[in-house]
């Protein structure tokens, strides 16, 4: 015991200052007095002066700075500088173009939760509630969902007018340009409105307001462009698109081969200097219908017009429609949700210089360009098209799954059902949290680049996991089309979130930890800039402060996330009540975690980690978890921490640690370097994997609060469509759950008195009038349940058409064109 004591005495003082990350000099400190201690207490003391030797030979070289440079420093700059992988311009420009918020918190190891809970709170202006009740809630009463799709395969002229007299189109242009002005917060208000009840308008509305000219002008543009076109965009006398990926350029934007020659060339009756363009573009969202294209193209100047350099690299222009060469294609025809999408192509285009924007000093800007307002419109499009979706197939079917009967029973109450009611419930209820968390960053200044990807990721994913459950539990009333179906357009759409604005395979194997372990970390970057540094006086101090930085906290998040794990995180100081402290201590210890591998990562592979999409995947959904719990504990605390909402938070929060433990436990079964994973895994998992997905009895609850009323669930449906009209299948669904509520004592009152009696009539109404006469019922109960048997009706019913209906004008020109009969056509 003697021997151990003073051992014992060391590693408690060590693990003390890792854990509160004390200084080298802190350090060595608590070492001198953990010693003193055992020698009072009769600690060995050979021991303790071996102890003493060895802390003095580590504490020296790290407190003597000149001692500490010359041995260690240099060698390892030496070192680092020769494993660095090279960045390229395009890999440099992505990183250092967005913001770093609170995920860089979450890559600490240690996140100061003050940080994320002191952000305001997210609120619109009394203006923008009034444009969202308003002219929002009139275009939503205006939609027709089967008309768009089926009919038209387009929005009807009377909504395409309503969308550009109310300056739909302009929702974040400045007002002195005639745009509303409205926050990145209300973008996403509106369009997850729109997405609640059409994927196409939302998308019509959605893509101007993010990437695409008007953003573009707003950063970049000359004073010329803005004057002229920001007007013309916000009240719609321009449609705009923005032409970037191409068939040998999608998710890759930096290899585009469309490219513009630097020449004169004639406009407007003038010769000017200015671009010959040949393109040819896919994909290309609004250009059917579009009078201004934003192109990106690679530019070169062969003739030394602008200056000595020939290729000028990736720029951006703005074509006319109407410019001679420009071909505006046919439409694609995306997956049944027509949006107006197609092919642009061109061949010597000529533009003058003017259309380029920021003009020629912005020249071989447009990646960065791009880089910049790409994280921007991918946190709010696409994440606030999911929210609107999920959220209100989750409030419509918990409805839908009260109303609807099989074997006397409401099918909700199927544990079956019960299951996807309960991931419905909890992905819509983590999708709202987290669009509205990324819209509201960008709306306080930040260029959240790293939130953005997850943001655009986990909402589409989780989106897609809300439609296929939602087609489960309806079943023959999902696929059966027509205006009285709410969920197999959604279903159909899926893909298409899935596949956009880079493709989800790539978001989550590439960029989200890609970016962020270089983005957020709080040392590598500046390790990586101390290398760059000339003077190399200067280059070796920045180097050493972020090198010994960087291995105090790696030291410390090892420490950390051991310690978390062996006492189950029921220690530590963490913000929340009683029932949220636990979540808060859970997302510090998987913090610590997340820091050690990526710290871990990164010294064993260096380079070579970019190219191990598997495990920068699994790491990404680790550092992606992190953030959704996150938004999901600041919204909880944003709204009063409602007793109510606690199965819904629970349910998230609870599958978002599992999530976060088969990431973390799957990269190191399969981690290449095998003893860093034996190491590794007591240190993360000392007991094994602990958590568990959410648990049957917290689902039940979940989906309870779906298939009753109560505030949680009203809550849910804020900010959806849920109006109940004609072209509202969903919206009527929603509103008859508190008349079924109320009708269910009265029909299993009927039902059990029918069932014991001998009456003959077998037609409901004949039944309902002799349950009066018995004296089961009342007048006034008999009318409810005919009211009741009218709105499950209109709730489970489906569509039937002519045969000619649902036979295409391509089918009509076809027969009309062979005098063939159908039959024969077939």
């Amino acid at each position: 015991m003697s021997v151990l004591l003073p051992v014992l005495a060391v590693l408690i003082a060590t693990g003390i200052a890792a854990y509160h990350r004390l200084s080298i000099a802190m350090w060595a400190a608590l070492v001198a007095v953990a010693l003193v201690a055992s020698w009072m207490l009769s600690g060995s003391q050979t021991t303790i002066v071996v102890l003493a030797v060895l802390a003095a030979l580590v504490a020296i070289p790290l407190l003597v700075s000149p001692l500490r440079k010359a041995l260690l420093t240099a060698p390892l700059l030496k070192f680092y500088t020769r494993i660095l992988p090279p960045l390229s311009d395009t890999e440099r420009t992505a990183l250092e173009s967005g913001t770093v918020g609170w995920e860089g918190q979450l890559f600490s190891g240690k996140p100061e939760w003050s940080q994320l809970l002191n952000q305001p709170k997210p609120t619109l202006t009394a203006e923008e509630q009034a444009y969202l009740d308003g002219p929002t809630e009139e275009l939503c009463r205006m939609t027709d969902n089967w008309e768009i799709d089926h009919v038209r395969a387009d929005l009807p002229p009377a909504v395409w007018d309503f969308i550009k007299r109310n300056k739909f189109f302009g929702l974040n242009i400045p007002k002195e340009y005639g745009g509303l002005g409205f926050s990145a917060l209300m973008n996403h208000k509106v369009i997850q409105k729109l997405a609640s009840i059409s994927s196409v308008v939302s998308s019509t509305v959605g893509v101007p307001n993010s990437l695409g000219p008007a953003e573009l002008i707003m950063h970049y543009g000359t004073q010329e462009q803005k004057d002229h076109y920001l007007p013309r965009l916000a009240d719609g006398r321009e449609v705009p698109c923005f032409a970037l990926t191409g068939p040998f350029a999608g998710s890759d934007a930096t290899s585009i081969p469309d490219y513009g020659i630097v020449c004169m060339g004639e406009w407007e009756g003038a010769n000017v200097l200015g671009i010959r363009l040949t393109l040819n573009k896919r994909y290309i969202t609004l250009a059917p219908v579009a009078s201004l294209i934003g192109v990106a193209f690679r530019m070169y100047d062969p003739d030394k017009l602008l200056g000595d350099k020939e290729d000028i690299g990736i720029s951006l222009a703005l074509v006319p429609r109407s410019a001679e060469g420009l071909e505006i294609g046919r439409r694609h025809f995306p997956l049944n949700s027509p949006f107006q999408n197609g092919p642009i192509r061109g061949k010597d285009v000529f533009v003058p210089m003017s259309q380029l924007i920021g003009g020629h000093e912005y020249a071989g800007q447009g990646w960065r360009m791009l880089m910049e307002c790409l994280s921007i419109g991918r946190s709010i499009t696409l994440p606030s098209t999911a929210s609107g979706g999920s959220k209100m197939g989750a409030v419509t079917v918990g409805a839908y799954a009260r109303i609807r009967k099989q074997f006397g029973l409401s099918v909700g109450r199927f544990e079956g059902v019960e299951e996807a009611l309960a991931r419905i419930g909890g992905n819509a209820f983590a999708v709202s949290a987290l669009s509205e968390a990324t819209a509201a960053a960008v709306a306080r200044g930040e260029n959240p680049a790293v939130p953005s990807t997850i943001s655009k990721y986990h909402c589409t994913e989780m989106g897609r996991s809300v439609a296929k459950d939602l087609m489960d539990i309806v079943g023959g009333k999902g696929i059966i089309l027509g205006p009285r179906n709410f969920a197999g357009r959604a279903w159909q759409a899926s893909p298409i979130a899935i596949t956009v604005e880079g493709a989800n395979i790539m978001t989550r194997s590439l960029m989200i930890f890609g970016q962020g372990a270089i983005l957020c970390h709080p040392w590598v970057m500046k390790e990586m800039k101390a290398t760059e540094i000339a003077d190399p006086r200067e280059r070796i101090n920045a180097f050493d402060s972020a090198l010994f930085g960087h291995i105090g906290f790696a030291i410390s998040n090892a420490v950390r996330s051991f310690w978390f794990a062996l006492t189950g995180s029921a220690f530590g100081a963490a913000p929340g009540d009683a029932y949220t402290r636990r979540f808060y201590r859970k997302l510090n210890r998987y913090s610590a975690a997340l820091a050690v591998m990526a710290d871990m990562s990164m010294l064993m592979l260096g380079g070579k980690l970019k190219f191990k999409e598997s495990l920068s995947g699994r790491l990404g959904d680790v550092l992606s978890q992190l953030y959704i719990a996150s938004c999901i504990l600041k919204r909880h605390e944003d709204r009063g921490r409602p007793e109510s909402d606690q199965p819904l938070l629970a349910y998230a929060f609870h599958d978002a640690v599992n999530k976060i433990e088969t990431a973390l436990s799957t990269a190191l079964r399969n981690y290449p370097v095998r003893p860093v994973a034996w190491l590794l895994w007591p240190i993360i998992f000392p007991f094994g994997r602990r958590a568990q997905a959410p648990s049957d009895r917290l689902g039940h609850k979940v989906a309870s609060i779906l298939m009753s009323e109560n505030d949680a669930r009203e809550r849910l449906a804020q900010g959806v469509f849920t109006t109940p009209c004609e072209n509202n299948p969903g919206g009527r669904i929603y509103s008859y759950l508190p008349k079924f509520i109320l009708a269910e004592p009265v029909e299993r009152k009927f039902m059990k008195a029918l069932k014991n009696s001998d009456i003959e009539a077998h037609e409901f109404e004949d039944q309902l009038l002799e349950g009066v006469r018995e004296s089961w019922i009342t007048e006034e109960e008999a009318a409810q349940l005919r009211e009741l048997r009218a709105l499950t009706l209109d709730a489970i019913m489906v569509d039937d058409f002519d045969p000619e209906e649902l036979r295409s004008a391509g089918y009509a020109s076809l027969l009309d064109a062979t005098q063939a009969t159908p039959r024969a056509v077939a």
